[in-house]
């Protein structure tokens, strides 16, 4: 008899699934944390925070921190980048500072002036034959040979 209808709104994951966008000819000075994506062709003078990707368009430049998940950048960035997952430099991109990331994809072209420390997981290298590699330079070190 008394039914509830479900209520025609947004739901919490399609709120934070949406895109911030700081278009062209916008500056921003000061911090911004977000739960949502970015994209950048304005400019940003500070920090920007956010579990997601941001995207740097060609007109679009950074000065301070970015602290995210992923990035894509075409324009400008100067600071300290911090990235848990993939940095993309695309050929127009410019970047110099500090960068921290896991995965460093660079394209042909792009300015990349930075101290970088890569923090991804490491691979074991395999060898074909496993246990011949190190006992051939265990045994050449035994006889007083260099390996």
């Amino acid at each position: 008899m008394f039914t509830e209808k479900p209520k025609k709104g947004k739901t919490t994951s399609e709120s934070v699934n949406q895109q911030n966008t700081i278009a062209k000819g916008t500056t921003i000075t000061g911090d911004i944390i977000s739960d949502g994506d970015f994209r950048v062709e304005g400019t940003i003078l500070g920090n920007v925070k956010t579990p997601g990707k941001v995207v740097l368009g060609k007109t679009g430049i950074i000065k301070g921190t970015l602290n995210g998940a992923n990035a894509d950048i075409e324009g400008k960035f100067s600071g300290k980048l911090i990235l848990s997952d993939t940095l993309s430099l695309k050929s127009s991109a410019f970047v110099e500072g500090e960068v921290e990331v896991g995965k460093l994809a660079v394209e042909p072209g792009a300015a990349f002036n930075a101290t970088c420390l890569m923090k991804g997981t490491l691979k074991e290298h395999v060898y074909n034959n496993t246990s011949k590699a190190p006992e051939i330079n265990a045994r050449a070190t035994e006889k007083g040979q260099p390996a």
